[in-house]
């Protein structure tokens, strides 16, 4: 969200939460005594930002933000030193067996709140709408406060802020082009995610040395990675044991017995305790975890230390993996090899897995048993996750350490070659017939330098080129498929666009001709035929989406542009180039299989299309627009692509998105077959592009 959308349910509060100095224009000045609601001051800021105080908007939004994770550590200081101070241990035998038990209850209710109170206040003063809430896990106070930033002239914050929010939202393209915008005025800018899990962050810089094949450096920050989530895992432990949202009943009235009430909370703290596994795995802004993501440190770490010839960590590493997969033939196979090159020196059997390592998983193993019990006996529904799923995540050859072709034979088989990913529910084929003879074949997956590519010429004529663009002239309107948006990607070009539906309606009502209408129809039918085609797509391929777009440079902006015309993305996924990892998950088009893009001219200047890998930064093809010329791909994160800046002139084309999932088949596209066949019932014709051709290989 960027920071021109008011998020609703903040601002409906405002009344409500705004502290009395703000509400009476004196700003969030800071003041004794107990913190500050961070919904307040949040509420404060956004109040302050749109009524033009961007000094006082920052104040303010800084304060939320400070006093959020004030909040956080006040009670996590609290609930630490009341464990510390007050025990629970099991009730005793005998008459009034639970009273001392339930006494160590009261004394750590009443520890918590003796505690919290001195530094919170009243605990009522920090029950935050879900609204607000949602905005945080978003980030966005960050959006808000690049933007103050900006009218106050502090770029190298504004740059750091839009960062912070584009971390949880890399889907969000205006925000992105902001940053590229900061790299230009702002020169070298070093950019500071000011929310980052310090334990991710280490992870994946471990992940990059490793790479480079720079053991040791890996070892320091796999290490550092594993000390800090266990540390977070503690945390996440003790903070699910606040206030929990009872979605299907509520207690307070008390209608519920003692044991009843007390097993439905507890079974809620301890489902938040169990889900530690995945929050910890889960980076900001997404829904889904990394795979495997505790293990994968170990198994990094068995072979790293194995490089480095420390054979003993090795094998802990390796033994400490086998806890959770305790059937990986790869790592038994590396443990067996330590344990060989030990003999003599060390007796295999006194080196251990980790200690933290096996008591989580003692830990979650009964945390899981409890929930299945609950599930089974108190009426709880609870479906119990693969919290250690191997095969999930998407792995490059250097992905998963687990065995090396390039070892001896007699070393240990921890070879590059990739560890099975999830399987696809289709086998990837390609260089199927291209139907049509005129159609030219330019270049497959492998000349383009990547995989599901292919590169065709001759698609549609000059001519059908030319007529298409008079269509277009007639049908297209600014900012379509944008909800409005003139300049959706760019603020430095016009997007326009016009669908199949729009084109077909405006013939029949005679406002373009009806023969060029049908054209568009037509070759993307065409389209979609060659792509089944080509890819030997054993089921049917379905639109999904059909867009015919220009975009024109707009005159006096293009000096020294740096930005994009169209961002590097994928198009079923959201790319997280940070992380190496493509998100199949809302807001991406998840159900789309396979993208192409029909050219239609080449007299403007710019706008290549580019492949790149999924860091988003190297280019592995770039294709210059032509016309007839079109380039299909499959839509997930194997191909990142985007479209460099359209400097002069206008770039023409038709986009296509395709499913094999009938359910996604595009609405229009149905609308648009009924008209066709309600138009050959009355004789009108089609186009003189033919899609069942004689000429047909």
């Amino acid at each position: 969200m960027a920071a021109g959308n008011r998020p609703w349910g903040a601002l409906l509060l405002l009344p409500l939460l705004l502290p009395a100095a703000c509400r009476a224009g004196t700003g969030c000045a800071g003041e004794g005594g107990p913190l500050e609601p961070f919904d307040a001051l949040y509420a404060s800021g956004v109040e302050a930002y749109y009524g033009g105080d961007f000094a006082g908007a920052a104040r303010c939004l800084e304060r939320a933000l400070h006093s959020r994770r004030e909040l956080r550590a006040a009670r996590l200081r609290c609930r630490r030193r009341c464990r510390g101070q007050v025990r629970l241990a099991a009730p005793g035998a005998g008459a009034g067996e639970d009273l001392a038990f339930f006494g160590l209850v009261l004394r750590r209710a009443n520890c918590l709140r003796s505690c919290e109170e001195p530094w919170l206040g009243a605990a009522s003063r920090h029950r935050i709408a879900e609204e607000v809430r949602a905005d945080f896990q978003r980030r966005v106070p960050y959006s808000y406060l690049q933007r103050a930033y900006i009218q106050l002239n502090k770029l190298e914050e504004a740059a750091n802020a839009a960062h912070t929010f584009f971390m949880a939202n890399p889907e969000h393209m205006e925000i992105q082009q902001d940053i590229e915008n900061y790299k230009t005025t702002a020169g070298k800018v070093s950019l500071i995610d000011w929310e980052a899990k310090q334990h991710m962050e280490d992870y994946s810089a471990g992940v990059r040395h490793y790479d480079k094949e720079e053991y040791e450096l890996a070892i320091d920050f796999f290490e550092r990675a594993l000390k800090g989530y266990y540390s977070e895992d503690e945390d996440c432990q003790i903070m699910c044991e606040g206030p929990q949202r009872f979605e299907e009943h509520e207690y307070l009235d008390y209608k519920a017995g003692l044991y009843e009430a007390i097993a439905d909370h507890y079974m809620q703290v301890l489902a938040c305790k169990h889900d530690c596994v995945r929050e910890l795995a889960t980076r900001s802004g997404r829904i889904s975890p990394i795979e495997n993501f505790l293990p994968l440190h170990y198994d990094y770490l068995q072979f790293a230390y194995y490089r480095v010839g420390d054979y003993v960590k090795a094998l802990e590493c390796a033994k400490s993996y086998l806890l959770f997969h305790p059937d990986d033939e790869d790592v038994l196979e590396n443990a067996g090899y330590y344990e060989g090159l030990l003999e003599g020196m060390v007796d295999p059997d006194t080196i251990r897995p980790r200690k933290e390592a096996k008591m989580l998983l003692q830990r979650h193993k009964l945390e899981s048993h409890l929930l299945q019990v609950a599930a089974a006996g108190l009426g709880y529904t609870y479906t119990e996750p693969n919290y250690w799923n191997r095969y999930g995540a998407r792995q490059d050859e250097h992905s998963v350490p687990s065995s090396i072709s390039s070892e001896p034979e007699d070393g240990p088989r921890l070879s590059l070659a990739k560890k099975p990913t999830s399987k696809p529910d289709r086998e990837l084929k390609e260089g199927g017939p291209l139907l049509y003879s005129d159609v030219k074949f330019v270049y497959n997956s492998q000349q383009l330098n990547g995989t599901q590519r292919v590169l065709l010429d001759n698609v549609i004529s000059e001519e059908q080129c030319r007529e298409l663009h008079r269509v277009a002239s007639g049908i297209m309107l600014a900012g379509d498929g944008y909800r409005g948006k003139t300049s959706p990607h760019t603020p430095n070009e016009r997007f326009e666009g016009a669908t199949v539906l729009k084109a077909l309606k405006y013939g029949y009502e005679g406002r373009v001709p009806l023969k060029s209408a049908r054209l568009f129809y037509d070759i993307s039918e065409k389209a979609r035929r060659i792509v089944e085609s080509y890819f030997m797509l054993n089921s049917t391929l379905y639109f999904s989406y059909t867009h015919l777009v220009c975009r024109t440079a707009l005159s006096g902006q293009q000096e020294r542009r740096n930005d994009l015309s169209h961002p590097i993305h994928a198009d079923n996924c959201l790319l997280d180039p940070e992380a190496n990892e493509c998100w199949k998950e809302p807001p991406a088009y998840t159900f789309r299989d396979y993208s192409a893009l029909l050219y239609m001219n080449a007299d403007f200047e710019g706008g290549e299309f580019i492949f790149t890998e999924m860091d988003a930064k190297t280019v592995t093809a770039s294709i210059k627009p032509k016309c007839g010329r079109m380039v299909s791909f499959s839509s997930g994160g194997e191909n990142p692509h985007g479209v460099k800046a359209v400097t002069k002139g206008q770039r023409c084309a038709v986009a296509l998105w395709f499913t094999l999932d009938p359910l996604y088949r595009e609405l229009e596209r149905i609308q648009a077959d009924e008209v066709i066949a309600m138009l050959d019932q009355e004789h009108l014709g089609p186009s003189e592009l033919n899609i069942n051709p004689k000429d047909e290989l």
